[in-house]
């Protein structure tokens, strides 16, 4: 296998051989235009072409937010499919990833990358329709698209369409193709502990018995009224009080100021606990580290150096640690060393497998390491 992240700006740069799979990451207004997606197609026809959009791109170990970042992957031993399923509603998101499975699914399938779009979407139940069809024996990671602090437009490229309200998932199968993961938040929680007392899906109505918005906008202040982009800096963190040690992180994504509701990029079950959370710059930091060193221990078994790393934080980062958040990229790429073709986005969701029991989920406000490689 070999891998090569460029930079799309620079025509002249290019990959030393046809590639198999390209990964695009850029501006949402460039995936809105009809002459940068048909270049893509006429540079890369010959490979599987996916992409997203977010307010910043991961090259090698500096951000951009207007750059276009692609990563090109060739494969000796390993075979490619992408699937495509729109995504008319957060409703629909199980059964978008059920349908992406189906397709999917083979007994040699070994991992499944998948982008998503980032507003209209329910990121747990996404990857619980995905995990219902092809089990948990399979590596899955992706993102949902992002479009930084302006929550208006999210796209997912594939097959050279741009789509606003979709998901894209690309199945690598064979038993050369290897995966490591890792993950870390490293938020500080902080005030009472409340219980999410009124929730449908994704979307809470009550905390302790109390208007979820108004609960909000009384923790925020000032800060109320860049909502939903400033909750961004504060996430909740929820868990099961009957498994309080198997905590998860939530994202906010919309307000309802009629209706005084909170909608999150995953599930937010009713009854559940939660707090909220506050980011240290340092501890953040240390995070992304620790994320990218869990990755590269868990590969060391394999017997050769990874190729690829696609790393996808979170943009409630991006907008907490500002010009500070290119340290979290440089601590990655330390960490990984500078064989490794690194490139990611900041995202409204990142999916990976949880650390220690290995089953694939939904993070928030997480640096998430996806590195692949491929045995000969």
């Amino acid at each position: 296998m070999w891998s090569k992240r460029i930079n799309g700006g620079n025509p002249t740069e290019t990959f030393p051989a046809s590639p198999d799979l390209v990964i695009v990451f850029a501006p949402t207004g460039r995936f809105a235009d009809t002459g940068f997606r048909d270049d893509l197609v006429h540079r890369y026809h010959d490979a599987i072409l996916i992409g997203c959009s977010s307010g910043t791109m991961v090259e090698d170990n500096r951000l951009d937010d207007d750059a276009v970042v692609i990563l090109g992957m060739g494969f000796a031993k390993t075979r490619l499919k992408l699937a495509v399923q729109p995504l008319p509603s957060p409703d629909c998101s199980f059964a978008t990833g059920v349908a992406l499975a189906q397709e999917l699914a083979d007994e040699t399938l070994s991992g499944i990358f998948v982008l998503s779009s980032g507003l209209n979407v329910n990121g747990s139940a996404l990857v619980a329709g995905l995990r219902s069809g092809v089990g948990d024996g399979v590596a899955l990671s992706g993102g949902l698209a992002g479009d930084g602090p302006r929550f208006a437009d999210t796209r997912v490229l594939a097959r050279g369409e741009c789509l606003s309200n979709g998901v894209a998932a690309v199945g690598f199968y064979g038993e050369h193709v290897r995966f490591a993961h890792g993950s870390a938040g490293e938020w500080q929680p902080f005030g009472p502990v409340r219980t999410i007392s009124d929730a449908n899906g994704s979307e809470v109505g009550g905390l302790d018995h109390e208007p979820a918005l108004a609960l909000y906008e009384r923790y925020l202040g000032e800060e109320a009224e860049n909502l939903p982009a400033s909750g961004l800096l504060y996430p909740l963190e929820i868990w099961d009080p009957v498994r309080p040690d198997d905590r998860v992180v939530r994202t906010l994504l919309a307000i309802d100021r009629d209706r005084g509701t909170l909608t999150f990029a995953g599930d937010m079950p009713q009854g559940w606990k939660a707090r909220l959370m506050r980011g240290i710059f340092d501890d953040l930091i240390g995070g992304a580290s620790t994320a990218a060193q869990y990755a590269v221990d868990q590969a060391k078994p394999w017997g050769v150096a990874p190729s690829a790393c696609l790393a996808i934080s979170c943009v409630g980062r991006r907008l907490l640690m500002g010009h500070r958040t290119e340290e979290e990229i440089a601590a990655v790429s330390a960490v990984l060393g500078a064989d490794i073709a690194l490139a990611g986005f900041y995202s409204y969701g990142e999916i990976a497998p949880q650390n220690v029991t290995g089953v694939p989920c939904l993070h928030n406000q997480t640096m998430t390491i996806t590195l692949i490689g491929e045995r000969e």
